[in-house]
């Protein structure tokens, strides 16, 4: 073989290699292996930054023959490319930058238009957190609908605007692929992130890596900050997330459970996953400081099948409350395995899973009085900066779009929100750091709550690091409904008190 071959032959396996890796958590020591093999290829030493752009197009085809510059890309999978682009009449905006031409007037000159503006926007749209990608292509319509005669920038031009929805299928190693592709090959000026812990950082390390603006929720800020190996007193420079961290949840959770009349035993279903480690990391402490004895059902792995072990040491402790994260599939295995076995806690709380009507639902009554962390809902008190409405009328019309419940997860449609602030802010589109400039000043109110990056961070604040700014979270309990079969009704709001409660926790027969 020649020596060119098998020189692409050994980067391609080390880039494969490297996104092993960031599925056992990034492991830091894998990384640096890693790294030294590319390096004893290419004959000098590789960066953590080049790393993470080779990373980020793992799948493509490194020939040496055109230096490591000649990538090919090789993501593969479904691409939906949706572009919003019309004449200069910036639809539903609040603040425009520049002359707008208003509909039926002939006086007033509209402004220049611009080139196109690339968004990217990975999403799991496939895999075990499907789910999560439900409210993605209704966030994406209507996104594109507002900004359908283009966005006036702060550069005064009138900008069409080109959403690239990419499938993570569910994979981290996926997800960074995916955001390699759209920043190298599909050149996008600005990236968007939602999905969990699963998503968010391989897609926020791809664009710190690269240098492009990132702007993400729908993931713990622990997960998404912590999980990156973030110095809360430096921070990251490119990449920005607003959600609620586990100081949130725990603050609204505990109160209900002490309330609730248990014995304050709680078991533990924490999996190895970037949210299910962030959650072992902080509750053991925090449950001890508040007089509850934790059972920990141990560590398992996403798609695990079998659990009898956590069933077995959660009977056998008389853990009154079962609570933590779980993806989907594997929430529904559990129940159903803990009803078959007689594990019958009072409360059980679980995040991630039952997010979702569609897995309450699917267990019947075996899914009425379950409760999770509630992230959003029709009933948050707040409006779109883009178009005014209120989340109930958002959410009203997912419903008449779509013929199903509304989703928890329409809140991402907030990513879009703070895009359009910052973009008719920016006062050049084609400078990347002109962008960053506007994203870190960023003040505003979301359809999922306020969101201010020029308040001070310090810990225990709503800015905690420099990326970071925390937003509502309260705790919801699926009930019988009246439309739907199951309906989300807030039971606990510690912390957020600007949410309303609809009543109070019930205890599970």
């Amino acid at each position: 073989m020649a020596r060119g071959a098998s020189a692409a032959w050994t980067i391609n396996f080390s880039l494969q290699g490297v996104m092993g890796v960031r599925d056992k958590q990034r492991s830091s020591a894998g990384e640096a292996e890693t790294r030294e093999g590319l390096a004893s290829v290419v004959g000098s030493s590789i960066s953590r930054r080049e790393f993470l752009k080779l990373a980020g197009v793992a799948g493509a085809t490194v020939g040496l023959g055109a230096g490591l510059g000649g990538l090919l890309s090789a993501c593969g999978g479904s691409t939906t490319t949706t572009t919003s682009a019309g004449p200069a009449t910036t639809a539903g905006s609040t603040t425009t930058a520049g002359p707008v031409t208003t509909s039926g007037s002939t006086t007033t000159a509209g402004p220049t238009a611009g080139r196109m503006i690339k968004i990217g926007y990975p999403s799991p749209r496939t895999g075990s957190l499907a789910l999560f990608g439900v409210s993605d292509q209704y966030c994406v319509d209507r996104w594109n609908e507002f900004a359908k005669d283009g966005i006036v920038c702060g550069d005064g031009q009138n900008h069409p605007i080109q959403i690239i929805l990419e499938d993570t299928q569910s994979s981290s190693n996926r997800a960074s692929q995916v955001a390699g592709d759209l920043i190298i090959n599909q050149k996008v000026d600005l990236m968007m992130a939602a999905g969990t812990a699963d998503t968010v950082p391989p897609v926020a390390d791809q664009c710190e890596a690269n240098s492009v603006p990132c702007i993400s929720t729908n993931c713990p800020w622990q997960s998404y900050f912590n999980s990156r190996g973030g110095d809360p007193k430096v921070g990251f420079k490119w990449t920005y997330h607003f959600y609620w961290g586990m100081e949130d949840i725990i603050g609204s959770q505990i109160p209900l459970w002490k309330q609730a009349g248990t014995n304050l035993v709680y078991g533990a279903m924490w999996d190895n996953s970037a949210d299910g480690n962030a959650y072992r990391k902080a509750w053991p402490a925090v449950l001890e400081k508040a007089g509850i004895k934790l059972v920990d059902g141990g560590s398992f792995d996403p798609g695990t099948e079998d659990f009898t072990a956590p069933i077995s040491a959660f009977k056998k402790g008389g853990a009154d409350i079962c609570a933590g994260i779980m993806a989907p599939n594997d929430f529904s295995n559990f129940w159903k395995q803990a009803k078959q076995q007689g594990y019958k806690p009072k409360i059980v709380t679980i995040g991630k899973a039952l997010l979702f009507n569609q897995v309450v639902d699917a267990l019947g009554d075996l899914g009425t009085g379950l409760s999770t962390p509630a992230v959003w809902t029709s009933k948050w008190p707040f409006k779109s900066s883009l178009t005014g409405e209120t989340c109930q009328q958002l959410a009203d019309e997912f419903e008449k779009r779509t013929s199903k419940e509304w989703q928890q997860l329409i809140e991402q449609y907030a990513n879009f929100e703070v895009a359009v602030d910052v973009l008719k802010r920016a006062k050049s589109v084609d400078d990347k750091t002109a962008i960053l400039a506007a994203l870190t000043v960023t003040k505003m109110t979301t359809i999922q709550g306020d969101i201010d990056f020029t308040v001070p961070f310090a810990p225990n604040t709503k800015r905690p690091n420099p990326n970071v700014y925390r937003t509502p979270v309260a705790t919801g309990q699926w009930v019988k409904g009246t439309k739907w079969p199951h309906e989300l009704a807030i039971v606990g709001n510690a912390g957020a008190p600007e949410i309303p409660v609809a009543g109070k926790l019930e205890l599970l027969a």
